[in-house]
């Protein structure tokens, strides 16, 4: 879903913009958010491809999708991107790896990159050991990281 016009859509989700703007028209991830006040939202899922944010975070966000982190959630989220796309297996073998970090791992349907939203609680190092764990599996090129600290 695309909306050009503005970078807000009603109904539960908000568009935030991916990077600056390369080619002068500037792309957007739509997100499930909650509205909790004037351009101010609250993130319910984690992005796949906007940086800086994970499910929880409270956002200021601008009339050009651009946006502000009002206030940290409880979250990690980390991003990964595979070339060529990631498998049914990777995917499950990733999602059983946080398992016992009460991570969430999602992935549109052609798996170009995966998404993990993760306890802060978890820590940063225990989730670089299960994404090097799980990298070192991984066949093609894989990069990875968690964008928002």
């Amino acid at each position: 879903m695309s909306n050009e016009s503005s970078a807000h859509s009603g109904h539960g989700h908000v568009a935030l913009r991916i990077g600056p703007a390369t080619s002068g028209k500037p792309v957007y991830e739509t997100l499930p958010a909650r509205a909790i006040g004037p351009d101010t939202y609250e993130l319910t899922g984690s992005p796949g491809l906007v940086e800086g944010c994970a499910a929880g975070d409270v956002l200021k966000v601008a009339a050009d999708g651009t946006f502000q982190v009002e206030h940290r959630g409880p979250n990690l989220c980390v991003q990964a991107f595979g070339d060529p796309p990631f498998t049914a297996a990777s995917l499950n073998s990733l999602t059983t790896a946080f398992a016992p970090l009460n991570g969430l791992v999602e992935a549109p349907a052609d798996r170009r990159f995966i998404v993990a939203t993760v306890p802060t609680t978890a820590g940063v190092p225990a989730v670089e050991n299960v994404m090097e764990s799980w990298a070192s599996e991984v066949p093609g090129r894989l990069e990875w990281g968690v964008s928002n600290i």
